[in-house]
């Protein structure tokens, strides 16, 4: 890097025009990548595939949102959180589309509609990013989004992307790790984690990736984005902890990808590195994304917190949660479809 280089004093590490995590991973070759794409292609899916039933999903009226308490959360799919903080309403990587893929006539399809339509949500102060992969970063919501959006915030690289599909610069804010702003009384801070970026064959790694952290006066969340197991957690909960609500990843998993997504094993000891209270799964339950069953990551953590005696909530995809008094929920995904 140069020194007029912006990244030149990066807390992300920044070399050869690539971000890198905090520690150098195994690199897969092509051979490894080309077995994996095959096996999740060709593996059996009828346990992958099946359609959540109705009952899982909890119909969200856009008054339902509006006249909610503050400090409420709703889930409405994936990594897809809605929040109301201080009146005001953020989302964290809005995700709309039927498929999550460059291509909406093939790749991974949801599984059942958003609780809430793209058209119900209310004006957003603003939209957190966490990377630019397409089960977090859906170009055709961020367009939709745009004229009702207060700021999008984004790590280091990807509110370029935005840029590039006509969102205003003022509207976007880029942060690298550990540095933080303001929407709404509302503090965010961008915080490491581990995985990698890209939305093309040539540009991998040339975005940075983030999870974050959410104040509102003594009420703290955190919210993981994507990201393997490391030690940057417990750097996190020493430095902004402790949490009321860890939002952590919690699905599409594999031993085959150890150092980017982690097993329910490693999602429960995050938690704990945080020093959270209450821990709810996402990145779950929307996308058919590894080789496990849909329901397979439900069942392992709620059976992992009752052991470790973590505070769980598995709320139905659009039904709220309170911040400050969350709920357990219910096994829902054990709900078989109708017919």
């Amino acid at each position: 890097m140069s020194a007029n280089d912006p990244l030149a004093g990066s807390a992300a590490r920044f070399s050869d025009g690539r971000f890198h995590n905090q520690a150098e991973l195994p690199k897969d070759g092509v051979g490894k990548k080309l077995r994996i794409g095959l096996k999740y292609l060709f593996r059996r899916k009828p346990a992958h595939t099946r359609p959540i039933a109705m009952p899982a999903q909890q119909a969200l009226a856009p008054e339902q949102v509006l006249d909610a308490p503050d400090r409420s959360l709703w889930r409405l799919g994936h990594s897809t959180v809605l929040l109301k903080l201080r009146g005001r309403f953020f989302l964290t990587d809005p995700v709309f589309a039927e498929r999550a893929s460059p291509v909406q006539w093939t790749g991974p399809r949801r599984f059942h509609p958003p609780p809430l339509a793209l058209d119900q949500l209310p004006p957003l102060a603003a939209v957190i990013l966490s990377h630019d992969h397409y089960d977090h970063l859906d170009e055709s919501a961020i367009r939709h989004l745009a004229p009702s959006t207060g700021c999008f915030l984004t790590p280091l690289g990807v509110g370029q992307r935005l840029v590039d599909w006509g969102i205003p610069r003022s509207q976007v804010q880029e942060l690298d790790w550990w540095q933080e702003t303001e929407v709404c009384s509302v503090r965010f801070i961008a915080t490491p984690a581990q995985h990698f970026s890209g939305r093309g064959l040539f540009d991998s790694n040339s975005t940075l990736w983030a999870s974050w952290v959410i104040v509102d006066d003594a009420l703290r969340v955190f919210f993981s984005g994507d990201t393997g197991y490391f030690e940057g957690f417990r750097a996190i909960g020493e430095r902004h902890g402790p949490f009321d609500l860890t939002l952590m990843e919690t699905g599409a998993y594999n031993l085959a990808w150890p150092n980017v997504h982690m097993q329910p094993e490693q999602s429960l000891q995050a938690h704990l590195d945080l020093r959270g209270r209450w821990m709810l799964p996402i990145h779950n339950g929307t996308f058919d994304l590894a080789m496990h069953s849909w329901q397979e990551p439900f069942e392992r953590i709620q059976a992992l917190a009752a052991t470790a005696g973590v505070a769980l909530s598995t709320p139905r995809m659009g039904e709220r949660v309170s911040l400050e008094a969350p709920h357990p929920g219910q096994a829902w995904w054990r709900d078989r479809p109708p017919g």
